[in-house]
């Protein structure tokens, strides 16, 4: 079957030429990453909406019901802080430890603490049974900082395995198949496992359980990956200056941080990341708010968030089937992040001036899908021409605090939305065009450096 895949025509003008053995690999990784974020995707509208059943005021809600969702922003605030450490746990580990080593801890980890998050939320007195809110309800922050640590680590984690060993070529043609793949746990996870809550139980609990279980098949899937696939197929891209660049760069807690705060190629990855991240984060918010006003229960709220990423993976699926990833194939990588402002920057006018629900879910479903399919895949093989330190250490920095850390920033916008009042949608669309413009920018420069470091087989840092 993959050996007719890579000789048909079609496939070939849609992901390039592959050597077998080349395609099984991208196949494999595509596999393990539908796992991942299949996982992280049904946990994902959990997150929410677990988190609005236990941690809110029952008085502002009995007044408004969009308050169910205000302490949102302050929980994404809350979970930089706490990733923090975590995150400087995690680059010292990778020094230590094998790359695939690091999965199965990470993997049998998750796993066990994902178990015990699912036996609490089970329990009657105190789990999801109880439906009282209260902003000092542990669990409710401790589960949204653990499905946050979750997206950071282990998609990371994922990435820099992927591009460690994978040409830049080879990454061009395979990352697009490898992302479409996954795009398919994204699609069955929500759809199958998140409705769940609401089909046959009274809580979600249940299906946090059954995330448990799935974690454990992510280890899995790399033992087997590492048995049967190819070592020449292991071998990554090696600059002719990527001895000099690792003679530099120190072991230590802060290696990653360190080499992102001197790379502006590293910071021009990082601001990519934080300012869609907080223009989506702002939309976010608000569709998450109306949601939670219409849906009166746990269950019933997770069910249509768990939709709502279903539609998201669905068509960012549609877009790599249909060949999406082509627009970097052929226009390049520097092409392919700046049509990204553009694209973004629309969506946040539609949102300004269109508020209801149904309108501010298929601008969230558009704005997520492409990224996934169109920037995600080229932003991933930005880590290519880089050394091995900033791949696992730097990355992970990267993921955590300019995904994770410009959502906070953007909540922080968010709370600020009640004090701006009618001066919101001014405020807003001025901050929003001058962000897209200075995105902009810095996708051209970022695109810039990387091509030059392919052309002359370097790698920037």
């Amino acid at each position: 079957m993959l050996g007719y895949l890579s000789r048909s025509k079609l496939f070939r003008i849609w992901f390039g030429d592959f050597e077998k053995e080349e395609l099984k690999k991208f196949v494999r990784l595509g596999l393990i990453f539908a796992l991942v974020i299949g996982i992280y995707w049904t946990m994902r509208p959990l997150k929410d909406s677990i988190f609005a059943s236990m941690v809110h005021d029952p008085l502002a809600v009995a007044a408004n019901p969009k308050a169910k969702g205000a302490f949102i922003p302050w929980a994404k605030i809350v979970s930089l802080l706490v990733l923090f450490p975590i995150v400087m746990l995690y680059s010292k580990a990778v020094e230590k430890f094998p790359r695939q080593h690091m999965f199965y801890f990470l993997g049998i980890l998750y796993s066990i603490l994902t178990l015990g998050f699912g036996l609490y939320f089970m329990h009657s007195p105190y789990g999801l049974a109880n439906t009282v809110g209260n902003q000092w309800r542990i669990i409710g922050w401790a589960w949204y900082v653990f499905v946050e640590s979750y997206g950071s680590l282990m998609v990371a984690l994922f990435w820099a395995f992927a591009a460690d060993t994978s040409s830049p070529e080879s990454a061009k043609k395979g990352f697009a198949l490898t992302v479409m793949i996954g795009q398919l746990g994204a699609i069955l996870g929500p759809w199958l496992l998140t409705p769940l809550g609401r089909n046959f139980f009274s809580n979600s609990a249940p299906v946090v359980m059954i995330c448990a279980a799935l974690s454990l098949l992510v280890v899995a899937g790399i033992y087997y990956f590492m048995k049967v696939t190819p070592k020449e197929q292991l071998i990554g891209f090696h600059g002719k200056n990527e001895a000099e660049e690792e003679s530099t760069q120190e072991p230590g807690f802060f290696e990653g941080l360190k080499l992102l705060v001197t790379h502006k190629y590293l910071l021009g990855i990082f601001s990519i990341i934080s300012i869609y991240e907080i223009l989506a984060t702002v939309m976010d918010f608000n569709f998450k708010a109306s949601v939670m006003a219409s849906h009166t229960t746990e269950a019933a709220c997770s069910a249509y968030l768990g939709d709502y990423a279903v539609w998201v993976n669905l068509i960012s699926f549609l877009c790599l089937f249909f060949g999406i990833n082509n627009v970097q194939r052929y226009l390049g990588v520097k092409f392919s992040l700046s049509v990204m402002p553009f694209l973004i920057v629309a969506m946040m006018a539609l949102f300004l001036f269109y508020g209801n629900l149904d309108v501010l879910f298929w601008i969230m479903v558009t704005v997520k899908a492409v990224n996934y399919a169109l920037n995600g895949p080229t932003m991933k093989q930005l880590y290519v021409p880089t050394t091995k330190d900033v791949k696992y250490k730097s990355q992970a920095w990267i993921e955590t605090f300019g995904s994770r850390g410009s959502k906070a920033a953007g909540s922080g916008f968010n709370i600020l939305s009640s004090i701006l009042g009618k001066y919101f949608v001014t405020f807003t669309s001025i901050f929003s065009f001058g962000l897209g413009a200075l995105w902009y920018l810095i996708a051209a420069y970022v695109g810039n450096k990387y091509q030059k470091a392919v052309d002359e087989k370097k790698v920037v840092c």
